[in-house]
């Protein structure tokens, strides 16, 4: 009686002397940030604090099989793991999950994997753990409970239900500011623009080593491209060139174009902008650096309400609070995002925050009303599910190490205990009289023909509208001048105001209109 055995080819090349990974394996596989001498070598400093690191020693007792590194934005778990297995003289298997394809099926991918850590000697590192999630329980126990030495990494706090093992447990640690414009400088190899301080103009940017050799390597090679000299502006861009993608199928992503200029506020809300703005640029000196934080703080970003009218200013003044940060402005509309049916709408939040945390960038919920306005004095289960929405809302924002910012205009509608978990709370009112001529003229700019009796004074004085309102009109107007080939005159100006009432729903009064009141359309039927 005879049996046959058949050897896998990989096993049969292996043992022939081929080191050609398995298709599928290699597929996933890649190349981690100690790629080069020079990157291990900051990495194993700045990520052990040139102490023994605790992965190695569990590793190296044989103590555990499974470990489970969790990250925060800007560290990198894989470069502990690497680290940590080069110490005790393995070389690292690095597999990227994100490129698990749809068709691929994690626990013949996992099998391979440890095939080919079996016959290499290596320790494998896989992440980010939370793309199983989709697949299900079995997808993340087919990773945690592979015959190899597995490193899981993830930004979720570990969940006993992944693995009948109790793994080992860390967090991966994230380089302070100083440390990541050291990184930087080794990075742009002598190309640093000269008086650039690249701790205080790169601190915004949590990038893991690999992401600022990435984001400084574009930068070369568009100023490069552009014959121009290495900026500030060009290494912010490349800065912000490795947010990952995924937050903009969620939200819609602006590259900001106004400054502080641009905006036509009282001067005690510019002053408390100011003042957030103060926050967002030197929270990473102050709590890291210096650390004011405390050893027990927990919060790492900033969660602030703009609150006002519409029309008031809110979102160009996030805007602008990006545009000075030198980040994008990812914009999420709430209305969008509350569901109806219970839980939901939690859930819709937690996919917000998680894609959130992979970026570098300002994150605005708009139309925040969508929840508030629903927030009330409890009289029946709904009210009172309405509460626990605003408050998941909240526990996420406060989690979030970012910087986030809530719009709404309904201010009554937040008690104390709201507003107590808040870093910032910015009113915006409606303009008086004084900025609203500000803003009929900003609003009418300096390229447009103007007819010689146009009077601003009057409408600053007779219309009482907001910000957003005068730039409706202004721009309406504006299209009624060039279709009459001709400059703007009152006549554009107090129609488009005619139409801008109807569709606020306001009142036609010739009392308003006064002197110009014979210009307008009449709308009857």
């Amino acid at each position: 009686m005879t049996r046959s055995l058949r050897v896998p080819d990989r096993v049969t090349a292996h043992l022939l002397g081929s080191d050609i990974q398995d298709p599928v394996v290699a597929g996933l596989a890649y190349q981690g940030e100690q790629a080069t001498p020079d990157q291990a070598a900051t990495l194993v400093r700045w990520m052990r604090d040139e102490s023994p690191s605790p992965l190695a020693g569990e590793v190296r007792g044989g103590g555990c099989r499974l470990a489970y590194i969790r990250e925060r934005p800007g560290a990198s778990g894989a470069a502990l793991a690497s680290s940590a297995f080069e110490q005790v003289g393995r070389p690292t298997l690095a597999l990227d999950l994100e490129r698990l394809r749809s068709d691929d099926d994690p626990t013949m991918v996992a099998a391979l994997t440890a095939r080919e850590a079996g016959l290499t000697g290596a320790g494998v590192v896989a992440g980010p753990v939370e793309v199983l999630f989709a697949r299900g329980l079995p997808a993340v126990r087919a990773f945690s409970e592979m015959p190899a030495l597995i490193v899981l990494v993830g930004s979720r706090s570990w969940d006993p239900a992944w693995a009948r093992d109790v793994p080992f447990v860390c967090e991966a640690p994230v380089p302070d500011v100083v440390q990541r414009a050291e990184l930087w400088r080794r990075n742009l190899n002598g190309d640093t623009p000269p008086g650039l301080d690249l701790a205080g103009a790169m601190a915004q940017f949590r990038l893991t080593a690999e992401q600022v050799h990435r984001a400084a390597r574009a930068a070369r090679m568009q100023a490069h491209a552009r014959e121009i000299p290495l900026d500030e502006e060009e290494l912010k861009a490349g800065a912000r060139a490795q947010n990952a993608a995924g937050l903009e199928r969620l939200a819609r992503r602006i590259q900001p174009a106004v400054g502080f200029n641009d905006l036509v506020l009282p001067p005690d809300t510019m002053a408390q902008l100011q003042e957030l703005l103060t926050r967002a640029r030197y929270r990473e000196q102050v709590l890291d650096v210096w650390k004011m934080g405390g050893p027990s703080a927990r919060r790492r970003g900033l969660t602030a309400l703009f609150a006002g009218p519409s029309g008031t200013g809110k979102t160009m003044a996030a805007e602008v609070l990006a545009s000075e940060l030198g980040l994008d402005l990812y914009t999420v509309d709430l209305a969008t995002v509350v569901d109806k049916y219970v839980g939901e709408t939690e859930k819709n939040l937690d996919r917000i925050f998680a894609e959130a945390e992979r970026v570098n960038g300002v994150i605005l919920f708009d139309e925040a009303d969508a929840l508030f306005g629903k927030r009330s004095e409890v009289s029946d289960a709904h009210d009172r599910y309405a509460n626990v929405e605003v408050a998941y809302l909240l526990q996420r924002m406060e989690l979030f190490e970012g910087i986030a910012i809530l719009a709404t205009n309904l201010r009554a509608n937040l008690d104390e205990a709201f507003t107590r978990r808040l870093d910032a709370l910015v009113d915006f009112p409606e303009p008086e009289e004084e900025y609203r001529r500000r803003l009929w003229e900003r609003s009418l700019g300096t390229t447009m023909p103007r007819d010689a009796n146009l009077d601003l004074d009057f409408l600053a004085r007779a219309f009482k509208l907001s910000g957003g309102a005068i730039r409706n009109i202004a721009v309406a107007a504006a299209y009624a001048a060039a279709e009459a080939q001709r400059p703007l005159d009152m006549g554009d100006l107090v129609r488009a105001t005619q139409r801008e009432y109807l569709k606020l729903g306001h009142m036609v009064v010739e009392s308003e209109f006064g002197p110009h009141f014979h210009l307008l359309v009449d709308m009857r039927d």
